[in-house]
């Protein structure tokens, strides 16, 4: 039997302890909240706006969902959802206490407060009962979970049947040449942004380092297929830079 202290899982292209990493994550959220935003809409050029908008057009929000948005930080896609969908009501759930503040100082969360819920919590532990939700959402915190199974099984356990799972994460490009190109820009460009910006180039280099760890899109379709998930289907976006991932709890 293996000791659960000797297992170990990667912080970027760090190994570290399993047990080490969530605490390596909420430091680099809880050091990032305030400029998370800001950081987004630099480092995507404004284009991770459009890969929400394409995720709420699948996703086809419907009147009285109730949606969890699980690493939901500052609420983005929350907010997408409920004003698609009236008399739908979400919960934002995030491990990190700082990115929930920054959210709920967001003039949506005012406008929205009485369907709208701000939760911390772990994916792998979800402080929710079963079957509780239509609609499960993660958008760019699934790779930094330490046991990404354990996220989905999560996932699966709070849906109701027939409920939905909805994962955005960057990923990689089909093409080497491209995914080279783009490689040289994350490495070298992101990290000084965070320098420049938010003043915290280490933050961002493990942001980098942990999308080049992610699973590709048919490994992880793989994964929401182990989880117990039906009809797994993805769709790249901006060529595969990142990819949105579906699949149902039948």
């Amino acid at each position: 039997m293996t000791d659960e202290s000797t297992k170990t899982t990667h912080f970027g292209y760090r190994e570290v302890a399993e047990g080490e990493k969530a605490g390596l994550v909420h430091g680099v959220f809880s050091n990032v909240a305030s400029k998370y935003d800001v950081m987004n809409d630099v480092m995507s050029v404004g284009v991770h706006r459009l890969w929400k908008d394409a995720m709420m057009d699948w996703l086809a929000p419907r009147a009285g969902q109730r949606l969890l948005d699980v690493a939901g930080g500052t609420g983005d896609v929350a907010f997408r959802f409920l004003k698609r969908a009236p008399e739908a009501s979400a919960v934002v759930c995030d491990m990190t206490e700082g990115m929930l503040a920054e959210g709920q100082r967001r003039a949506e969360a005012e406008a929205l407060a009485g369907r709208l819920d701000w939760v911390v919590g772990d994916a792998m532990a979800l402080p929710f009962g079963d079957a509780e939700f239509d609609v499960y959402t993660i958008s760019f915190g699934i790779r930094n979970v330490t046991r990404i199974g354990d996220a989905l099984a999560e996932a699966f356990r709070v849906l109701k049947p027939g409920g939905r799972l909805m994962v955005l994460e960057f990923s990689q490009l089909p093409n080497a040449g491209l995914q080279k190109l783009y490689d040289l820009y994350s490495f070298n460009v992101i990290p000084r942004m965070g320098q420049a910006i938010a003043g915290d180039r280490d933050s961002y280099q493990y942001l980098v380092e942990s999308i080049r760890k992610f699973p590709d899109q048919e490994r992880f379709a793989g994964m929401i297929r182990e989880a117990g998930f039906g009809q797994v289907r993805y769709r790249n976006l901006s060529m595969g830079i990142a990819a949105l991932h579906s699949g149902w709890k039948l």
